[in-house]
């Protein structure tokens, strides 16, 4: 069996829809997939730790790694930035790592210029009133900051549309199998097929 190259996903979501909780729970579940760490100049969250959840850095080392062109991606998000390596990406989708980028639509319309077989799925809450709800049981920001976070919950649902898969949060479980299958349909594409079982089919086809 040959190895292949991995597949690149983005999956993007408002706050609150679960996002996070999805990644997380596939990572116990499927085997050679990873999550981009992002670089972001936001403050850390309580039990967030530098370098596996995000990388911190200050505005002033962002904008230097923008101008160095380091970032697959960026996007300034609220009053913050946020942006993927290209290295880091390259190097694990050669090892046939599979990769999900947790990125905005911003971000998605960037990777899709660069890599149009990427594969992008958007998660929806089931209602506005079960976000305000997940977003005030976090306790972690303020009412401001929840009344900002609904606010963007709209725009950002507003553009579910430009992606490849849609996913409604509803019941946690089958969501999560749900996203399982994207991964799986996306590692039996013939073009993946082929070269991983050129031998078999080479064989076959004698």
């Amino acid at each position: 069996m040959t190895m292949t190259r991995g597949n690149l996903f983005i999956l993007s979501a408002p706050s609150g829809a679960g996002k996070s909780s999805l990644i997380k729970a596939l990572l116990e579940k499927q085997a050679n997939i990873k999550v981009s760490v992002s670089h972001t100049t936001r403050a850390p969250r309580p039990g967030e730790n530098n370098g596996e959840h995000y990388h911190f850095v200050n505005v002033e080392e962002f904008k230097a790694l923008i101008e160095k062109g380091d970032f697959f991606e960026w996007a300034q998000v609220f009053e913050n930035y946020y942006g993927t390596s290209k290295q880091a990406i390259e190097d694990q989708l050669n090892n046939g790592i599979d990769v999900f980028l947790d990125i905005d639509w911003q971000g998605a319309r960037q990777v899709r210029e660069l890599m149009p077989d990427v594969k992008t799925v958007f998660i929806l809450p089931p209602s506005r009133s079960e976000l305000e709800k997940r977003l005030n049981n976090r306790g972690q920001d303020s009412q401001e900051v929840i009344a900002g976070r609904m606010a963007e919950a709209k725009s950002e649902s507003s553009h579910y549309n430009e992606f490849d898969y849609v996913i409604v949060n509803d019941d946690f479980n089958t969501a999560l199998t749900e996203l399982e299958h994207i991964v799986v349909a996306a590692r039996l594409q013939t073009t993946a097929q082929q070269i991983r079982h050129k031998d078999l089919i080479t064989q076959l086809l004698a």
